[in-house]
């Protein structure tokens, strides 16, 4: 599905008057060779659009909300060529409701010592500029993301560019709309939470729909879509069975090929960008998907099972942030431990894992299906690629949301898995099995996540600080009683700003 095609970040430079209109002009024209340097960086995923500087009070509130106006404008970086008195800033940052960065550098990488007068010197002020630009976002208290460094090495683009995939994430959260059909599982707490709390918090919004209403979508689709996309199943994954000879296995194929075609256009023509179900709510439908799911959300939906509004939307959002990175993005849950030497996680989920977090060429195979309903479902198997990962999961505290991050290796299995009907993948989660486990579970973690092997902690932070909650990373560093010290300063920390 589409994933902000049209998205752009804008590229604004503070000055003032006081250096005439000569330095103006050069502060302009090398405004417009930055903007055009980070928009052609392979770090950078979204265009930069240079906007022309601003120089006094009036401009800077105009060029904010015509930012928040813009819905291709997905954020601002701010970068300060000479020196910009920042009280010209109160209005227009109060104002301002798209993410922004602070870019510290300057035009120049080196000093030119033997030219150097004071005309370069009140060009090239960008060292004192940025800083009383830095004093008044700190006085605001705006938490923002910081970039120092020059702007054409490779680092600096690539922290932009970090920040743009957050921000293009950010955006697309804002018109994110989540499915739900059936309920939660019942008498499950993690999973539920305030939808309207949710939609203020985030931007996203969740809608309860009937299952009648997407049975009508199943039911309609007809018998030439279903054989063309069993097709394109052949030719995508190695076959567990053959087609010609297993009359009931092609049948439940060819089920679940209608089950993924009705999904999906009920999601386009409700424009839902993710979707839950439940396995005990299953009422006018076959069976729960299993390929349905996991090839809807290699398209780039979201998921949760059994309901998890907060999971699916999550899983949606990292789709987003890590288009073009290599490796994928799935709905995931931790399912059962290995207690060896080191110790291990086994994930998994009844069906539902996306193959985008596997270099091997998935098997689709039926098998039996006994949670919820007793049938046979197609689904894809395959063992997720090695390397380093992340689990994240959101959790609602009543009065605040909670972002947990996990950093992970994902490794391959010692033996193969020949008896394990679904995907899975299996992790090192740091610093350790024991201790990663105790942090989640003190912190609140849900037993569902959304795992990545694209995304970093560094960019779920940046995220966390764009939709203004708490966010608890647990890496190779972690040891609990700092852990415990972290959330209980957390609380008097985001409980004092709720109280403000």
């Amino acid at each position: 599905m589409s994933i902000e095609p049209n998205a752009k970040v804008w590229f604004v430079t503070g000055s003032q008057h006081l250096y005439g209109e000569k330095v103006l002009n050069q502060v302009n024209v090398n405004s417009q060779e930055i903007a055009l340097g980070l928009s052609n960086s392979e770090h950078i995923s979204t265009e930069v659009v240079f906007k022309p500087t601003v120089t006094t009070p009036s401009e800077i509130t105009r060029m904010c909300q015509e930012a928040n106006m813009d819905d291709s404008c997905i954020g601002i970086i701010f970068w300060m060529h000479t020196f910009s008195p920042s009280k010209m800033w109160i209005d227009g940052l109060l104002k301002l409701q798209k993410p922004w960065m602070h870019l510290h550098t300057q035009f120049n990488v080196e000093l030119p010592w033997h030219e150097i007068d004071m005309n370069f010197m009140n060009l090239n002020q960008s060292a004192h500029g940025c800083r009383e630009f830095g004093f008044i976002g700190t006085r605001l208290g705006i938490d923002r993301h910081v970039v120092a460094g020059h702007w054409q090495t490779a680092k600096v683009q690539q922290r932009v560019g970090t920040w743009v995939r957050v921000a293009t994430a950010w955006s697309a959260c804002q018109t994110l709309k989540v499915a739900r059909f059936g309920d939660n599982m019942r008498q499950v707490a993690v999973t539920e939470g305030n939808k309207v709390s949710a939609q203020i918090q985030f931007g996203y919004e969740v809608h309860a729909y009937s299952l009648g209403a997407l049975t009508a979508y199943i039911n309609a689709v007809s018998d030439a879509d279903v054989a063309s996309l069993v097709d394109e199943y052949v030719t995508l994954y190695n076959l567990g069975f053959s087609l010609t000879e297993d009359a009931h296995k092609a049948e439940m194929l060819r089920n679940e090929a209608r089950l993924e075609l009705g999904l999906e256009r009920f999601l386009i023509n409700h424009q839902c960008g993710a979707f839950t179900n439940t396995f005990e709510d299953l009422t006018g439908m076959s069976n729960l998907p299993g390929l349905a799911t996991q090839r809807l959300m290699a398209k780039g939906y979201g998921y949760g099972g059994e309901g998890d509004w907060k999971t699916a939307a999550m899983v949606r959002i990292m789709k987003v942030m890590s288009q073009g990175l290599t490796g994928g993005t799935s709905f995931m849950e931790d399912y059962t431990y290995h207690f060896g030497e080191n110790g291990q996680v086994l994930g998994a989920h009844m069906l539902e894992v996306c193959p985008s977090i596997t270099d091997q060429k998935p098997i689709l195979d039926v098998h039996r299906h006994t949670i919820g309903c007793k049938a046979d479902i197609a689904r894809l198997k395959f063992t997720a690629a090695s390397g380093p990962s992340i689990n994240v999961t959101t959790i609602d505290l009543g009065n605040r949301f909670r972002m947990i991050v996990n950093k992970l290796e994902t490794v391959q299995p010692p033996q193969p898995l020949v008896n394990l009907p679904v995907a899975h993948a299996l992790w090192n989660p740091l610093p350790s099995l024991e201790t990663s486990a105790e942090a989640w579970i003190l912190a609140g973690g849900a037993h569902h996540s959304s795992y990545s092997q694209a995304i970093t902690p560094e960019m779920m932070e940046l995220f966390a600080s764009m939709a203004g909650i708490e966010v608890c990373v647990i890496d190779e560093l972690t040891t609990i009683r700092p852990f415990k010290e972290q959330l209980r300063n957390n609380d008097l920390y985001f409980n004092g700003r709720i109280r403000q």
